[in-house]
């Protein structure tokens, strides 16, 4: 290259490098002006504060999951088909209140109904909640100071008008009913939920005149609202976690959204995992005025998810690759609970983009233990015994563990209760056996590996599908004991995870 031609490339950098420079300078001169000018000319309300300051315009962006399918609104998803059964089957819309499409500002609110599930997952813009107007108890308290609290008081109770949408122009100044009983009977039943919160929360709700709707406090960004039952059970509530994931994914939040809780539970060592999932978290009862939401998405109850209805309904689908079921759809497999695995996860911050490689020669073998804790303020501290022995089969595992010749075979504590949900994860996803006695511990294997392999040990009085059901939908190699009573003969442990070993090459 001669030096006419580099000197001639070194002024067209220099041109390009000022054009832009001047663009930016002039794009946010503009952008102050036009918000200096605003602000000037603006009533000085709040109307644009975002009441949680600390993550202000801070939505966290969905991570990238190996498992992810698209979720859709399609028709042509099969009923109770396990793609409808893990949540992509909210197929039926219906609208309570349409948009304005003449540029008017006013809310709307639609739902989604899953006929496979009986449940909505329902959206509105511009609207109200009145925290005095739902009796409950505040929430969030430690759970040290409501030992004794009555469970009643932290369900709500919602008077009318405890949720209102703005109608506009197109309502007068009478406020009518959003959703009647015909439309809870059929969007929204009761089912076998003797206590259906988003049912009594749809049936509060009040559509009112643009002129009587007015905020002191807005939330720009979308916020999801979650009731949840019992909340200190990891089963339980990992049925709710599933739930919100499903219905951020449903009505395609482009981030994940901020959460409100509907209820007055006590704080949990859970919460930990519901900050890490989602943007971040407060309780209604937080609020000291009406609030008002932008957008605001309802989540059904964790008791309408499949890993709920599958104890009784008898899903019959299979865990499968998220690739072969984009390239072959079955009715009878599914990647969701893979792809929801993947999300707890890497809300942890746990790689998932790459498989995790683990030596051949070197296996851990995780014992989910059941311990005493406090779960909740009703709670006397000390958890129901599933095996009796439990100590017994720890120790003679360890001894077994630390006589194994063919391959290293480290046996971990697995204490939960005194443990991060981090701490947790990092066991699960660590090891190739997972063994425990039954126990909402157990739930975890959700996040599991696609090879870990699942021992569980059953007392006769707790032969129950959970974690066999769980097994399948991920498509985990999964192996039971079945006892006659709740004790275990830890030779026939032994000889079980032995045949596991085997199997592993080792």
């Amino acid at each position: 290259m001669n030096g006419k031609t580099q000197a001639l490339l070194l002024k067209i950098l220099f041109l390009l490098f000022a054009f832009n420079t001047l663009t930016l300078c002039i794009y946010f001169t503009a952008h102050y002006k036009t918000s200096s000018s605003s602000s000037s000319h603006r009533k000085p309300t709040s109307e644009n504060r975002f009441p949680f300051p600390e993550n202000r315009r801070s939505s966290k962006p969905w991570p990238i999951l190996p498992s992810y399918l698209p979720w859709s609104h399609s028709s042509t998803v099969p009923l109770r088909s396990c793609e409808a059964y893990f949540g992509n089957g909210f197929n039926r819309r219906v609208d309570l209140l349409k948009p304005n499409l003449a540029g008017k500002l006013a809310g709307w609110f639609r739902c989604w109904y899953s006929e496979t599930l009986a449940s909505s997952i329902c959206e509105g813009a511009r609207v109200r909640m009145w925290p005095e107007r739902i009796s409950m108890s505040r929430g969030g308290e430690r759970i040290e100071e409501v030992i004794g609290r009555k469970e009643e008081t932290e369900l709500p109770k919602f008077r009318n008008g405890a949720f209102e949408l703005d109608g506009g122009d197109t309502v007068a100044s009478k406020e009518r009913v959003l959703a009647d009983e015909k439309f809870l009977n059929g969007f929204v039943p009761a089912g076998e939920i003797q206590s259906h919160t988003m049912r009594a929360l749809f049936g509060s709700f009040r559509v009112v005149s643009g002129n009587d709707f007015d905020c002191q406090e807005w939330i720009e960004e979308p916020v999801l609202l979650v009731t949840r039952f019992e909340y200190a059970n990891l089963f339980h509530t990992i049925t709710d976690w599933y739930s919100a994931y499903v219905s951020s994914r449903v009505v395609g939040l482009p981030n994940r959204p901020h959460l409100v809780f509907v209820d007055g539970h006590c704080k949990t060592p859970l919460e930990e995992t519901w900050k890490a999932l989602f943007s971040s978290l407060k309780y209604a009862k937080n609020f000291s005025t009406p609030v008002c939401f932008r957008h605001v998405i309802f989540s059904p109850l964790g008791y309408e998810t499949a890993l709920f209805k599958g104890l009784t309904e008898g899903i019959n689908c299979h865990g499968g690759s998220s690739h072969e079921l984009w390239l072959k759809p079955d009715i009878q497999k599914t990647a969701r609970l893979s792809e929801f695995g993947e999300m707890v996860r890497a809300a942890f911050g746990f790689p998932v983009d790459r498989q995790v490689e683990r030596p051949p020669s070197i296996h851990n073998v995780l014992f989910v233990r059941r311990e005493d804790y406090l779960a909740h303020p009703r709670h006397g501290g000390r958890v129901e015994s599933r095996l009796t022995n439990e100590q017994e089969i720890f120790d003679s595992l360890q001894n077994w563990a630390s006589n194994h010749r063919e391959c290293k075979v480290n046996l971990v504590n697995g204490l939960f209760a005194h443990m991060s949900m981090k701490e947790q994860l990092r066991a699960i996803q660590d090891a190739s056996v997972i063994i425990g006695a039954h126990g909402a511990g157990l739930t975890h294997i959700i996040s599991a590996l696609p090879k870990t392999v699942i021992l569980e040990i059953i007392s006769s009085l707790f032969r129950r599908p959970h974690f066999a059901l769980i097994a399948q939908w991920k498509g985990l190699e999964y192996h039971a004991i079945n006892l006659s009573g709740s004790h275990a003969d830890p030779n026939v442990v032994i000889e079980h995870l032995l045949r596991i070993m085997t199997s592993l090459g080792c």
